[in-house]
């Protein structure tokens, strides 16, 4: 009796469940349109559908043993389970539900899903990207070498391209001290040697002139002008206020008496 009991109890469990799912609606699938629905639960539930579409389907595309035709098939839902699933998101939040734009995690990273022309929408997931067709679109292309224009060009050019702080950090001044010392020493002793060669062939007589005990060395300091002194200066001022006095005393001399002078004409003669 208790099996037969137990029976009983079983396929009355089964008639409550399924009257109970017959007055409940059917919502296993979803509207073809996400603004179809107007419940924020609803929608909740349709997208979590998509989303476990998306993850089996996602798996199988990483199988690289998959013939083309099935893995273009296999991309090609994915990236529409994508699009659909971006329309049930709007669709909640137009009906005050959260912003899964902003707030839920990516699914995929950019290695997982890559686009061939960015903010385009179609990915290329897992296998589909080593299709033929597809793995050269990847490839990028190096970058051409523009030439550099005259202002790119001058905008590098500062005090230094032209040599004019050389001497700031000080060591240009004592290689130069170096090889001057060692250019000095090398005149001095080309100057002994012609010296010695020009007594030998003239005579142990001749006794060597002031020009030649001088020494040909580049002078620190040339002066192209002539600098006057003090004293030069002074009687050069001096020379002209003479001058001048003679001149103007010159001019009294030459100059008529005010009475008899002419009145300036100031009309032309042919008038």
């Amino acid at each position: 009796m208790a099996r037969n009991e137990e029976k009983a109890q079983a396929l009355l469990n089964r008639f409550v469940a399924a009257k109970r799912d017959a007055n409940r609606p059917d919502k296993s699938q979803r509207p073809y349109l996400a603004t179809e629905c107007t419940d924020v639960p609803d929608c909740e539930l349709y997208r979590g559908q998509i989303i476990k579409e998306i993850s089996k389907k996602v798996s199988l595309i990483q199988n690289e043993g998959l013939e083309e035709h099935r893995v273009r098939d296999l991309n090609d839902q994915i990236n529409k389970l994508m699009r659909e699933k971006g329309h049930w998101e709007r669709q909640i939040k137009a009906l005050g539900g959260p912003d899964h734009f902003r707030t839920a995690p990516k699914l995929f990273n950019e290695e997982d899903a890559e686009e061939v022309v960015p903010g385009k929408g179609y990915r290329y997931y897992g296998a589909a990207k080593k299709l033929p067709g597809v793995r050269e679109l990847f490839k990028k292309a190096a970058p051409e070498r523009t030439k550099r224009t005259r202002f790119e060009m001058l905008k590098s050019i500062d005090a230094d391209y032209y040599g004019y702080r050389d001497d700031d950090d000080g060591i240009l001044i004592e290689l130069e001290k170096a090889v001057e010392g060692e250019k000095l020493a090398e005149n001095i002793t080309r100057w002994e040697k012609l010296r010695e060669e020009r007594i030998n062939a003239e005579g142990s007589d001749v006794e060597p002139s002031d020009e030649e005990e001088r020494i040909d060395v580049p002078d620190q300091f040339v002066a192209h002008v002539e600098v006057p002194d003090q004293t030069a200066i002074e009687r050069r001022i001096l020379e002209r206020r003479k001058r001048e006095l003679l001149e103007l005393a010159a001019g009294d001399l030459s100059m008529p008496p005010p009475e008899t002078a002419e009145a300036p004409k100031l009309v032309p003669a042919s008038w």
